[in-house]
């Protein structure tokens, strides 16, 4: 090769590499308008779509070893004829191992799910805990193999979510786009968990991105709709819950029947929610007063469980059969009412034991358990007014779902693809809206958002509450080496006057105390480790602070609108 083709091939060479690096790029930064970043979305679509049945698959194997059982779906049934030692054992066993492993391999002995998910997508750059969320997986499959009584959908969420945030630290993405990449595997996982294309692509924007861009809407919609492809081609396409022959509804007048039911499902699912938080309080002082280990919060939940499953095995793992005899009509009043009530009991145990497990599918065989009872005696006191119990018990498990999960939108489809029933979609709609406008005013939103409040992660009121914590105060301030700082004088009187800010606070923090002093700036300061003794950092400007959470804000604003 001589001089010249040498000079040809390295002006080529560069030409490529330049090209190759603006398309990277282009890719990292605006990839969800680009072709290229479908074949992503894709890819991560199929890899969280055969996590969510494989995830499906080892639970069936699990508790076909444990409980010796041939189909997984008739669990309850099955278990009343396993002696009631082998019923309790069973339970105790999982929570014990499930109580080793949290010990061990999560920093604060807590198994994670959906509501960690949504604060990664606000907070992380669509990025969660892996090695917290492999033990959370863990845990949770074994919670749900051993009686647990609890869902798979949480667990298969953060499974999804950790593909997510594996291929965005692999491509090195942004925010926007490793938000985006987070919400294709959450769809893809609901809608390969339940057969479900369009409410698993809604959920993802309505309950964890909690907004509707149309950037994120192709890519999200192509890896619900791989997910549902794996499913399908897994399980057949069917139904998870069959109804009996087609529902009918006398519109004018069973509307208000089914606005009460919403009423009285959005009730239900604040006391359900509400339930599994007391108990957690509850669990968490009482480990503190008998100085019991942290690895035995959940053995000791497995206990209770056990005990109750003994004479009510109905209230094991994710309680679909029971949920089925409720959609076909096939249990009485007294009993739908019974294992309402304590679904809801061993859901707060579940939990509040720290086991594992979501609260999608328990809030749905709450919900139609409810409705069931309410329909009941609604057609038992109108019988030529009314159509049919098994409506109720359908509209009833949209209501509580949707207020339990501040989800109206993806779980009315959800209920309609669940059941293979359109025909019956207003009667829902109206339950559900009634509902969640009840549950939404007596607690934050959502039972994941509540879960962050009770965290001090406020994603509740939307991103003006929660970009000002995102900004430590240190990444804001003023060194005394730049040109522009503060006066150091004034900066130490005003520390003798206590009018500081730490150099570990954040915006949240030092914004209220400029708006209640007045001041144009606040000193920064660290403590010495030894004498305790304030060392100044700097100061942070009111208007420096301002012009961060303005630009953040406009950030937030066009990823939303985009």
């Amino acid at each position: 090769m001589d001089m010249t083709e040498q000079a040809f091939f390295a002006r080529h060479m560069k030409s490529l590499t330049t090209s190759c690096g603006r398309g990277w790029d282009l890719l990292r930064h605006e990839g969800p308008g680009q072709i290229q970043f479908w074949f992503i979305a894709l890819a991560v679509g199929i890899a969280a779509g055969f996590a969510a049945i494989l995830f499906r698959l080892a639970i069936e194997e699990l508790q076909t070893a444990l409980y010796g059982i041939e189909d997984p779906n008739t669990l309850a049934s099955f278990a009343e004829t396993l002696p009631w030692y082998f019923v309790m054992a069973i339970p105790v066993l999982g929570g014990v191992t499930v109580g080793v492993i949290v010990h061990y391999f999560t920093p604060d002995g807590r198994v994670r799910s959906v509501a960690d998910v949504i604060e990664g997508a606000a907070l992380n750059d669509g990025r969660v805990e892996k090695k917290a969320g492999i033990a959370s997986a863990l845990c949770s499959w074994i919670t749900l193999s051993t009686g647990g009584s609890s869902g798979r959908e949480g667990p298969v969420v953060h499974i999804a979510a950790m593909i997510a945030s594996w291929v965005s630290n692999v491509l090195r993405v942004d925010g926007i786009t490793g938000r985006d990449l987070l919400g294709c595997a959450v769809a893809a996982a609901v809608s390969a968990s339940f057969n479900a294309p369009i409410a698993g692509a809604l959920f993802a924007l309505e309950v964890v991105l909690r907004h509707f861009a149309l950037h994120a809407f192709a890519p999200i919609v192509v890896a619900s709709a791989a997910g549902t492809v794996i499913n399908r081609l897994t399980f057949g396409d069917v139904t998870e819950f069959r109804l009996p022959g087609t529902t009918t509804v006398e519109f004018y007048l069973e509307l208000p029947a089914f606005l009460i039911l919403g009423l009285l499902a959005g009730l239900i699912a604040v006391i359900t929610m509400r339930a599994i938080f007391v108990a957690d309080d509850w669990g968490t002082e009482l480990q503190r007063k008998l100085g019991l280990p942290l690895f035995l919060r959940p053995a000791v939940a497995g206990v209770l469980l056990g005990a109750l499953a003994i004479f009510y095995p109905h209230i094991i793992g994710v309680g679909y059969e029971t949920t089925s005899l409720a959609l076909t009509g096939n249990l009485l009043t007294h009993e739908a009412i019974i294992f309402a009530v304590l679904k809801v009991v061993a859901l707060a145990i579940t939990m509040a034991g720290r086991m594992g497990g979501g609260v999608f599918s328990p809030s749905l065989m709450i919900g139609a358990l409810t409705g069931l009872a309410f329909g009941l005696i609604a057609t038992g006191v109108f019988p030529n007014q009314s159509g049919s119990s098994t409506l109720y018990a359908l509209a009833g498990m949209g209501a509580v779902a949707a207020a339990v999960l501040g989800a109206p939108i993806s779980t009315t489809l959800i209920v309609f693809e669940l059941t293979g029933d359109w025909q019956t979609g207003l009667a829902v709609m109206v339950s559900v809206s009634m509902s969640t406008a009840v549950a939404s005013r007596l607690v934050h939103r959502s039972f994941f958002l509540s879960q962050l409040e009770r965290r001090n992660v406020h994603l509740a009121a939307g991103p003006q509450a929660y970009l000002l914590a995102m900004f430590g105060v240190s990444g804001v301030m003023r060194k005394p080496t730049d040109l522009k700082a503060a006066d150091e004088q004034a900066c130490h009187e005003m520390i003798e006057q206590e009018l500081y800010v730490n150099t570990t606070s954040t915006l949240e923090t030092a914004l209220p105390l400029f708006e209640k002093s007045g001041v144009a700036f606040l000193p920064v300061i660290k403590r010495a480790p030894e004498s305790d003794t304030p060392i100044l950092q700097g100061a942070l400007f009111h208007v420096d602070a301002l012009k961060a959470y303005n630009r953040a804000l406009a950030a937030t604003a066009a990823e939303e609108h985009s």
